[in-house]
């Protein structure tokens, strides 16, 4: 029997800037990215928080989500941040 997992799109706050992504562990792929791993993006900007995340249901919808919030311009990436005050806590926290 396969194990059903739930996708998680993010978005992260760094020193250079938004990046988005897509994961079904957060806690491996946050640390991957403070370690600059995973993504080229991380070898020049360094994570503060993640700012926002949803839950998906597939591998699929995750990925057209996270390519619909690439498409948006900053602004409404800032607005998708603030919509969601929970995930504005330091990353730290989150993870405890």
């Amino acid at each position: 029997m396969v194990k059903a997992s739930l996708w998680i799109v993010y978005l992260i706050e760094t020193d250079a800037g938004l990046y988005c992504g897509i994961t079904t562990d957060m806690e491996r792929r946050y640390q991957q990215h403070c370690k600059g791993t995973g993504a080229k993006f991380f070898r020049r900007a360094k994570p503060i928080r993640i700012a926002y995340t949803e839950i998906h249901p597939d591998r699929s919808r995750a990925s057209k989500r996270e390519y619909a919030i690439k498409q948006l311009p900053r602004k409404q990436k800032l607005a998708l941040v603030n919509s969601a005050s929970i995930y504005s806590q330091p990353i730290k926290r989150l993870l405890l």
